[in-house]
């Protein structure tokens, strides 16, 4: 059989040479793209419980009405659509009140944006907030710059102020806060990073973000990390999220954003946001809804531990 399939050669092969051409030119077997058991637990059929665990958050501290989360990183990395995904899930509807661009490469939030979320009637919200702000990016003069991220997380800059990339907010703007309260504050940074672009951010990406970290730690400030648009990078998980957690390749996206940012490969959590989908899905809520849980504990032991 194997002389047939060589009997076009004018000398045909000996019957290893044979063989060994047979094998070689069979494909390879290829890895398997997930792995057999999740390397990170999460309860998929608890949606319940993960919403009850937010619904009835308060602060433990009186002083505090509320946690600030700050959301910070690169431009396009899906800041203001975490946003609309928290506020879709609490309020079980798609909610777009922090707007999107789909197509522009620079920020398209220009200001710094403290976003509530509402609770049950009109004027009840939950205790936290969520704060949006520029995009950075890679040139030194363009983006949010640094300083005022800094100023930011202090307290020092007020809701609804425009950011200036060329230079820093002077203190006789009428946007800059002189005497900060703990609610001014921010108890919690979150880094947010696409999952598409994550190895290739260049080196002045990642100082900036770097020298944001650095600052928040000497602030004792807790941080975390979201990995976005994993259903973009990864088809396992375009097929089903629930597949996040057995990717081969978003644990090798996180083992890389861990070290390219300091950030230990726990506090990063890979988030799926919500962006053509016109409900919202249980999957999608717990992925979420798990990231902000993390968040709110976070913040809660930095207020009662300072």
């Amino acid at each position: 059989m194997l002389r047939r399939l060589f009997k076009s050669e004018s000398h045909p092969p000996s019957p290893t040479t044979m063989l060994r051409r047979l094998f070689e030119s069979e494909p390879r077997p290829t890895s398997p793209p997930t792995f057999p058991e999740p390397w990170r637990n999460i309860s998929w059929d608890d949606k319940e419980g993960a919403l009850e665990f937010v619904r009835d958050y308060h602060p433990y501290n009186d002083e505090l009405q509320q946690l600030r989360i700050l959301l910070y990183g690169p431009t396009g990395a899906g800041k203001s659509s975490f946003i609309n995904s928290v506020d879709s899930v609490l309020q079980g509807r798609m909610i777009d009140r922090a707007l999107t661009d789909a197509t522009s490469q620079e920020s398209f939030t220009k200001n710094y944006k403290t976003y509530k979320i509402q609770k049950g009637g009109p004027g009840t919200f939950y205790p936290f907030v969520l704060n949006d702000i520029m995009g950075l990016e890679k040139e030194a003069n363009s983006g949010a710059g640094v300083e005022d991220i800094k100023l930011a997380m202090m307290g020092h800059i007020k809701d609804g102020y425009k950011f200036n990339p060329l230079s820093r907010i002077p203190e006789d703007d009428k946007s800059y806060n002189k005497t900060p309260t703990l609610n001014d504050r921010v108890q919690v940074l979150v880094c947010v990073v696409s999952s598409k672009t994550s190895t290739v951010l260049s080196a002045k990406y990642v100082k900036k973000m770097r020298d944001v970290r650095l600052a928040a730690s000497d602030m004792g400030i807790p941080q975390l990390a979201i990995l976005t648009k994993i259903d973009e990078a990864c088809p396992e998980v375009k097929k089903d999220v629930k597949n996040v957690y057995k990717s081969k390749y978003l644990k090798k996206k996180i083992m890389e954003l861990s070290e390219l940012l300091g950030l230990p490969p726990k506090c990063i959590f890979p988030v799926k946001n919500y962006h053509s989908e016109t409900d919202t899905e249980d999957n999608i809520d717990i992925l979420i809804l798990n990231t902000l849980r993390h968040i709110i504990i976070f913040g809660e032991d930095f207020v009662n531990n300072p």
